[in-house]
């Protein structure tokens, strides 16, 4: 059984990038496990492709694009129903 939710941040360094990255950081729990994956990378840009990420900064948790994410910037409250910040029992 994995202990850690996989919470990983799509971004491209920009202000908006790092405004998602400091609200994903401020409101995950000892159970979300976060990395910050740049899109400038094309190995990162082409699994970002491949999870349907048009835009960034894009969050995927658990391997899945949060709906927040669609097309339109990150919800931490959408986020927070995926999982983030809610510890796994």
């Amino acid at each position: 059984m994995n202990n850690k939710r996989k919470i990983e941040i799509f971004s491209a360094g920009c202000p908006v990038c790092q405004e998602a990255i400091t609200m994903v950081q401020d409101n995950a729990c000892a159970s979300c496990e976060v990395s910050i994956l740049d899109m400038n990378d094309p190995s990162v840009s082409s699994r970002a492709k491949s999870l349907g990420i048009k835009s960034v900064p894009a969050v995927v948790i658990d391997g899945k694009l949060a709906d927040c994410c669609e097309g339109r910037g990150p919800d931490v409250e959408v986020l927070k129903a995926a999982g983030l910040g809610v510890p796994i029992s």
